[in-house]
């Protein structure tokens, strides 16, 4: 009898806290929800407005670097908004909060176990941002590593190499980025030519096979100015290096780079152009015959 009694307690009081706190927290998480969903249709629809305005005139770049603005923006608003209403969800089991965020010892455990960390790769990353230095979909050099950027918080960025790892690089261990596909691209290769090939004729070969390429429909949106002759590099142990160099839009240096070099070769063939192999002389020193060494 008395177990029936604490059983039916403890479901009355189960049902009075499930319509009052339980309700309060479906409440916070229905509200959340719809706060963080308002937040980032808003930002969409601005990053869009501002796209599309008649006024305002963005190139790639720009809308690029719109866009990562405007990711950053909705990761910042949606961890203020899940933070806010965890802790809103924990007063409702009837944890006090005030307390712990005022409690000088958890925020000295906090600050001495990677506090500083947090605050150095935060404010890294907002001058990141800020200043331009890389945006996502650019292709970067950073602490060694080269790959795409995939993802930017205001903590971390997210790059994806080309065979396919993803690097996670908290932004107070950047010392040093090279954006890659920043307003525009370089091609620059050089290219071996035998030490008998004439440079005047490969000089004009490769200028004609540049501008060909430039005023190919195919070609000609992805590149700036036509691929050229430059100078001779230097003279190594079997070629000739000539330096050969273009500008592209962005991210298209590598497609193009590896067309010139097709139709290249296939124009060295033609024009009896001879692209060098590693060669090596041997000198034979011949045995005196004289009595002597008889």
């Amino acid at each position: 009898m008395a177990e029936d009694l604490s059983i039916s307690v403890w479901v009355e009081k189960l049902i009075t806290w499930g319509l009052n706190q339980g309700l309060h927290i479906v409440l916070i998480i229905i509200v959340a929800w719809f706060l963080r969903l308002l937040s980032k249709r808003f930002v969409n629809q601005l990053t869009h407005a501002a796209g599309k305005s008649d006024r305002i005139n963005l190139n790639d770049g720009e809308m690029k670097r719109l866009g990562t603005i405007a990711h950053v923006y909705n990761w910042t608003i949606h961890t203020l908004i899940v933070v806010i209403a965890a802790m809103m969800i924990l007063q409702e089991f009837g944890v006090k909060m005030g307390p712990i965020l005022t409690s000088a010892g958890i925020v000295g455990v906090a600050i001495g176990f990677g506090g500083q960390y947090l605050v150095r790769d935060v404010i890294t990353g907002f001058f990141i941002i800020f200043e331009n230095q890389y945006r996502i979909g650019d292709v970067v050099t950073i602490s060694g590593i080269t790959g795409t950027v995939e993802d930017i918080t205001l903590r971390v960025t997210t790059l994806r190499d080309a065979d396919g790892t993803v690097h996670h690089i908290p932004h107070g261990e950047i010392k040093m980025v090279s954006n890659r596909t920043k307003q525009f691209a370089k091609i620059n290769m050089n290219i071996g030519v035998a030490y008998q090939t004439n440079i005047d004729h490969v000089k004009a070969v490769i200028n004609t096979v540049g501008r060909q390429l430039a005023e190919d429909k195919d070609w000609k949106e992805a590149i700036l100015e036509a691929p050229s002759f430059l100078r001779i590099e230097s003279f190594d142990d079997s070629s000739v290096s000539i330096k050969v160099i273009g500008t592209t839009k962005p991210m298209d240096q590598w497609s193009v780079a590896g067309e010139l070099r097709k139709r290249l070769k296939e124009a060295f063939e033609t024009e009896g152009i001879d692209l060098p192999f590693p060669q090596r002389v041997v000198h034979l020193e011949t045995m005196d015959k004289s009595p002597l060494n008889s």
